[in-house]
């Protein structure tokens, strides 16, 4: 079983680290089979798999039913999920709950957006013996803030406080750090800056491991296409083809024949 300690082991050893989000069952049995060191459950599921906007509509019980699904098909990989929108603003009380739940369902650890008044909050949680991964760049849950879905840390003073809130995570007792959307020139600078591995998206060759969401990296979206994603199958053609030929075969009586009938 994988764990938080790979992690910096990994860094520590100069071994890339390779995860993918997993929302279910099936595509968690065959990513446990595979060479992937970890899985993340992300709120990018309220999107992928539930068709939202964003990633805000992830609440804490649709966070726990996916979890679960996966870890019935996990036996050997690092789960991590999020921690849905707002759970760490609504109180401590709420964010130990949505937090036992996630652990119940399967987690391992949490992942936690931003820093600023998080930190204190890291901490806490750490220190209840709950490994955290932080989250820093861009930000899903915080995009209307943002203005969207954009490169951050463009300026030198926007870079200079993303390397602080890195740091200031490390400290607060963060295992890792996702970096998403940032230039890899910060992503660098970061990565060579702390002693716990960074996890890029969108951030360039030099963080410690790369995630990508699943249906992204097999190309089940025609129209989605970011500078960072590397599509590793043409699945959306695939399953389209796949389709239209049962289809075909139904109506032209090729499918099923008497070899695939019961007598």
């Amino acid at each position: 079983m994988k764990t938080v300690i790979d992690f910096k082991n990994s860094k520590q050893q100069g071994k890339k680290i390779s995860m993918v989000t997993c929302y279910d069952y099936w595509s968690a049995k065959i990513i446990d089979e595979s060479e992937i060191d970890a899985v993340l459950v992300g709120d990018s599921v309220a999107m992928v798999m539930h068709g939202f906007e964003t990633t805000i509509n992830a609440e804490i019980e649709m966070m726990c039913y996916h979890v679960a699904a996966v870890k019935r098909g996990l036996k050997d990989k690092l789960l991590i999920a999020d921690l849905p929108f707002l759970a760490h603003r609504k109180g401590t009380k709420y964010l130990m709950e949505a937090i036992d739940k996630l652990m119940k369902a399967g987690a391992q650890a949490i992942k936690i957006e931003g820093a600023d008044d998080n930190i204190e909050l890291i901490q806490y949680i750490v220190k209840t013996g709950i490994p955290v991964m932080g989250h820093l760049g861009l930000t899903p849950q915080s995009v209307h803030q943002l203005g969207g879905y954009k490169l951050q840390g463009k300026d030198s003073e926007a870079s200079k406080k993303l390397l602080d809130d890195a740091q200031k995570l490390e400290k607060a007792g963060c295992f890792s750090i996702v970096l998403e959307m940032l230039p890899y020139e910060l992503s660098k600078k970061i990565t060579d800056e702390l002693s716990i591995p960074t996890i890029g998206i969108g951030a360039g060759p030099f963080t410690n491991g790369q995630i990508l969401v699943l249906q992204d990296m097999l190309g089940l979206s025609k129209e989605f296409q970011p500078k960072f994603l590397r599509k590793y199958l043409n699945g959306y053609e695939l399953i389209l083809n796949s389709l239209n030929k049962f289809n075909n075969d139904v109506k032209n009586q090729i499918y099923p024949d008497l070899n695939e009938s019961y007598t």
